[in-house]
């Protein structure tokens, strides 16, 4: 009974869990930013250190749901997706370039308007550039995050509504569960207006679809693609312009309404 019950609301206890979760290490450390309150310092240390658990609310709420309705052979399966690197090797193409082709086609844009450019050098430096595509992966979201809103929500949300509405659902719902970082200095989101991040991240919630789609459901592929996107804002910090972000904005708009009108909105794959 507990688990048919569980499985009847799925998505929704599921979106609980992962905002409960990270909420409970986001909100003291925008609430400690903001001065509105005050912890021990050793507190304070580790949730503002690359250790605080926060943004793997969603992989807890995964594997807590699959192994709590599926038991064992649900986390196996569930894990396999996760390494799972059987597909055509051309979307290793817009995985590993997209991100960085419109973050810096929106910066070059930027300083082609007038826009003094900001410091580069990280372009020169590929092993540290490796380095952070590594630290990214990890610690940086892609893979605390991906096994929960692709890996977990995408899919349910897919039986219900065709791919560009859930991808609309689940972009929203995941820039909701970011709204503390808007108050946490040194955050990409403390440098970008809510109602662009919104955007952005439903275009993004698109994208990721797109390629989740024609990948088989791959979530190696989401977690490599979610690290890029990251990436991308190191080596062009496009939000340090003034006119960068408004580019940005544009330029993902653009994409993301090629991709629907090529692929189509019902389940954004390509009909042969």
């Amino acid at each position: 009974m507990y688990n048919r019950i569980l499985e009847e609301h799925d998505l929704t206890v599921f979106f609980l869990i992962t905002f409960l979760f990270t909420w409970v290490f986001w909100v003291p450390q925008a609430l400690i930013s903001t001065k509105l309150l005050t912890v021990p310092q050793a507190l304070e240390n580790f949730l503002f250190s690359p250790y605080n658990p926060a943004a793997f609310g969603p992989l807890v709420s995964a594997f807590l749901l699959t192994y709590s309705s599926k038991g064992v052979a649900g986390l196996k399966s569930l894990l396999k997706r996760g390494i799972d690197f059987r597909f055509k090797k051309i979307w290793y193409i817009p995985i590993f370039l997209l991100f960085p082709l419109l973050t810096g086609t929106s910066l070059l844009l930027a300083i082609l308007s007038g826009e003094p450019s900001p410091n580069l050098i990280i372009l020169s430096d590929p092993p540290f550039i490796l380095l952070a595509f590594i630290y990214i992966l990890f610690l940086g979201g892609p893979f605390q995050e991906e096994w929960g809103w692709r890996g977990y929500a995408l899919d349910r949300l897919q039986f219900k509504w065709n791919a560009l509405f859930s991808s609309i659902i689940l972009g929203t719902v995941w820039g909701i569960w970011h709204t503390p970082l808007f108050f946490i200095p040194g955050t990409i989101q403390s440098q970008t207006p809510i109602w662009g991040f919104m955007i952005l991240i439903v275009c993004g919630s698109i994208l990721f679809t797109w390629i989740y789609n024609n990948t088989g459901g791959s979530i190696f592929a989401m977690i490599l693609f979610h690290t890029m996107n990251n990436l991308s804002f190191l080596i062009f910090p496009t939000v340090e312009t003034e006119l960068g972000g408004l580019y940005l904005l544009i330029i993902n708009i653009v994409s993301v309404a090629a991709v629907v009108i090529v692929f189509g909105y019902k389940k954004l794959v390509y009909r042969s």
